[in-house]
């Protein structure tokens, strides 16, 4: 075929107006692809409490929490970097003493002073460490005088669903919650997602918007079961 005979048949114009369309129809398709991407909403988890460790001696009462928490923390919508730590909480006969605790884990030794909380009647500290994966955790208190050698055990079990899989049943069981605050940017809000625990493993997921209004779920950790729901 002939240049004369291509251009006869199909003119510039014509040439320029296919290509338009081609561009346009490959743009459409481009951006119909983004706006239907799968967001993973765990990306905006901004406070997480994967496990509890629990251990008690006479009137003493220690629980250990593995937590990862955005850094600066703030109830605001905003999800920021987030940091693991050890948040340690012991509950004694009396608040009046000097109290020391001292962590083995993995061959390491972590020791501080706790500072007592005069409101919640229990003594504090924390260590920057990653202890979700710990099964437990050995201690030694040292309250005044008194000295206590404690195993702090998780309470996390077979039958305990993970942070992610929480997550995730509130998101199917709430769509309209989440799609409210999903655009084709992402996720306009932030995630707390606590592991509790009082006789048994509950979770609490609380989804956040840019206002810092809170809508929080109560779900059982073991039957994944939503028991209740609030709005802050």
């Amino acid at each position: 075929m002939s240049l004369l005979f291509f251009f006869k048949k199909y003119p510039p114009m014509k040439i320029l107006l296919k290509i338009v369309v081609v561009t346009l129809s490959l743009l459409l398709i481009l951006t119909s692809s983004a706006c239907t991407k799968e967001i993973n909403y765990f990306n905006y988890v901004s406070e997480l409490r994967s496990n509890i460790f629990i251990a008690k001696a006479d009137s003493f009462l220690l629980r250990i929490y593995a937590v990862c928490k955005e850094s600066p923390y703030s109830t605001d919508g905003v999800p920021r970097e987030c940091f693991s730590r050890l948040e340690a909480y012991l509950i004694t006969p009396e608040g009046n003493h000097q109290t020391q605790i001292c962590l083995q884990i993995e061959n390491n030794s972590y020791e501080g002073e706790m500072s007592y909380d005069i409101v919640k009647g229990e003594y504090f500290t924390s260590f920057s460490i990653d202890v979700s994966t710990q099964r437990e955790i050995p201690c030694f208190v040292k309250y005044g005088d008194e000295k206590k050698e404690l195993t702090a055990t998780s309470i996390l079990s077979p039958n305990t669903i993970s942070p992610q899989e929480a997550l995730k049943i509130v998101q199917t069981e709430k769509t309209e919650l989440f799609l409210s605050l999903t655009d084709k940017y992402g996720f306009s809000g932030e995630i707390y997602l606590r592991l509790l625990f009082e006789v048994s493993p509950y979770y609490y997921v609380g989804v956040i918007d840019r206002q810092g209004n809170c809508t929080a779920f109560l779900m059982n950790a073991e039957t994944g079961k939503i028991l209740a729901q609030k709005q802050t």
